[in-house]
């Protein structure tokens, strides 16, 4: 199984253009604007959602820690 992720591994780093997983149509829309006020949004929207999803499992393992600790 590690030699699979490995080789995946390998393989985004030598093909960056693979790893490059953008739907045609924000890509189109990002590329039309001049003012790159769309593509600013688009990467908030991208930090937003990624970042919910660790501030809750923070949260999770810190209500634990508490509840184990005291």
């Amino acid at each position: 199984m590690r030699t699979k992720l490995f080789i995946l591994l390998l393989i985004f780093i030598a093909f960056p253009q693979m790893a490059d997983a953008q739907c045609a149509m924000c890509r189109a829309v990002v590329e039309s604007e001049a003012d790159g006020k769309t593509a600013e949004g688009i990467n908030n929207g991208i930090v937003y959602l990624m970042a919910i999803p660790y501030i809750l499992v923070g949260g999770l393992f810190y209500f634990v820690y508490k509840k184990m600790r005291g």
